[in-house]
């Protein structure tokens, strides 16, 4: 088995490891439009995938293989045997190490690192940049589509990196609980309409996933400059617990990674996220400006 691996590797890294024998490479793209207003509206990345992607790179169909199909929302994680054989049937098993990206926003890979080891797997990374950076580094991509050597995913789920709806009600009034919503500012604040109501949950803290990348590279600015902002929120302080939450637990884990970077690896994820908040009236909102 190869070296450990850091939770994060540049495009440099994974070209020079990109024939390790134990090494697999994970393609999680996934089409998520952003409208001005209103509903997303997903699409697989599938055809993005198979146009291009890094040598010897598999594709992971988060929408279909790595969701729960009875899910009431996009994206819901399955049970752990569903998610062990689609994961298996990739190649990821348990004497592998794993490099995750996307070709798009960088949060379909997070949300893919989050989801393993959420089921127990820690030999994972996210390759920074995603394919743009494997790119703009000058390195190949190909249209040929490999197929999986099928292994054994085993894992043990950590039920404290999830969250679901029941349990962030329960914990609204938790002082020890600090709940992000990473969202960008207008819709943390309740001026457009792209989930069935509008605002955010109460108490909650607006670190917006979108401002933690370089906007001309999507790479990762750098934690050092990072650190600071998240000690500021309240993000970094061992006394609390962080839970993340988007629209629909994706993006929310780019904070996670984030915040994983920095040393901390207890975040969890509020997987339904907006999309089940808002859409159960009964729940609170509110509006306005972050608390901090």
């Amino acid at each position: 088995m190869g070296s450990p691996l850091p939770l994060q590797v540049s495009a440099e890294w994974l070209h020079r490891h990109l024939d390790d024998r134990d090494l697999v490479v994970v393609d999680a793209t996934t089409i998520l439009p952003v409208p001005t207003d209103g509903p997303y509206v997903p699409e697989s990345g599938e055809a993005t995938y198979r146009a291009e992607h890094i040598p010897g790179a598999v594709f992971a169909e988060l929408l279909v293989d790595f969701a729960d199909p009875a899910g009431a929302y996009d994206w819901t994680a399955p049970d752990h045997e569903r998610f062990a054989a689609a994961a298996g049937a990739l190649g990821i098993g348990d004497d592998v190490r794993v490099v995750v990206y996307d070709q798009g926003d960088r949060y379909w890979a997070t949300r893919l690192w989050w989801h393993l080891r959420y089921e127990g797997f820690d030999r994972v990374t996210v390759l920074d940049g995603g394919l743009p950076a494997w790119k703009a580094a000058g390195y190949e991509v190909t249209d040929v589509v490999p197929e999986p050597t099928p292994r054994t995913f085993t894992g043990t789920r950590r039920p404290e990196l999830i969250r679901s709806t029941e349990e962030v009600a329960a914990g609204l009034d938790d002082e020890k609980t600090v709940l992000v919503n990473v969202l960008d500012e207008a819709t943390y604040r309740g001026e457009v309409d792209t989930y069935a109501r509008r605002g955010h949950i109460p108490g909650s803290i607006n670190v917006s996933v979108f401002t933690l990348r370089e906007a001309e590279t999507g790479t990762l600015r750098p934690i050092e400059e990072l650190r600071p902002e998240f000690e500021a929120a309240g993000l970094l302080d061992s006394d609390t617990r962080v839970v993340t939450y988007c629209g629909g637990g994706i993006a929310a884990t780019g904070l996670a990674h984030a915040l994983a970077l920095a040393g901390r690896d207890d975040v969890a994820v509020y997987d339904g996220s907006m999309s089940a908040w808002a859409g159960d009236p009964a729940l609170p909102l509110v509006t306005g400006a972050s608390p901090r």
